[in-house]
């Protein structure tokens, strides 16, 4: 597993109704956050340079019709030993992934994680650890009147409890938890993988 494996003491956990996920409309706040991100490795430095200049010359950044891309914020729900992950076969784009969404003008990237992945799994009691884990660029192909896009992903850990039971949204064709030894049984792009070896 990575060497970014991420301590569990070193986490602030925040849960749902926490006046610190209050919804907060400055894209300088975003910026902010991404900016105290440490980017580890030629890669995420890549993308966190990349994300902040667009931040720079995009001021609808937080906004999901904002093009050639937007900010968005996600995040990878463990159990709380780390050694199962939660994951939907999302709907539109036919690929497990992580939970996540746009930003729909909050700057506060843990609380759009935290919302989407309550929105995503079905399940109420998630909490969430506010430093940004990891960060990533993917390209959203064209859908309908969507042109193609760039999602520009803010990346957290969100933990459940063992006996939470996940319930698939209009989004999802299904959602379910995996033991981590067995994620070799479905699709996985790298960056999915890649947040599973820095979480668990």
């Amino acid at each position: 597993m990575s060497s970014r494996k991420t301590p569990a003491k070193r986490h602030q956990w925040w849960s749902p109704g926490d006046e610190r996920l209050a919804p907060i409309a400055s894209l300088k706040h975003a910026s902010r956050l991404i900016g105290d991100y440490p980017a580890t490795g030629t890669l995420q430095q890549q993308f966190k340079d990349q994300i902040l200049e667009m931040c720079n010359f995009h001021p609808r950044l937080l906004d999901r019709d904002c093009m050639p891309g937007h900010l968005t914020a996600s995040a990878l729900v463990v159990n709380e030993d780390r050694s199962r992950v939660m994951l939907h076969h999302h709907a539109k784009l036919n690929r497990w992934l992580q939970f996540g969404g746009h930003c729909d003008g909050d700057a506060n990237l843990p609380a759009v994680a935290l919302r989407e992945s309550i929105e995503e799994s079905g399940v109420p009691e998630l909490t969430i650890a506010s430093e940004i884990i990891d960060i990533d660029i993917h390209t959203i192909p064209q859908r309908k009147t969507v042109p193609e896009h760039l999602h520009l992903d803010i990346r957290f850990m969100v933990m459940a409890s063992e006996d939470s039971q996940p319930m698939k949204s209009d989004e999802s064709l299904e959602v379910c938890w995996y033991d981590v030894g067995d994620l070799n049984k479905i699709a996985l792009d790298h960056s999915v993988m890649r947040l599973v070896e820095i979480i668990c």
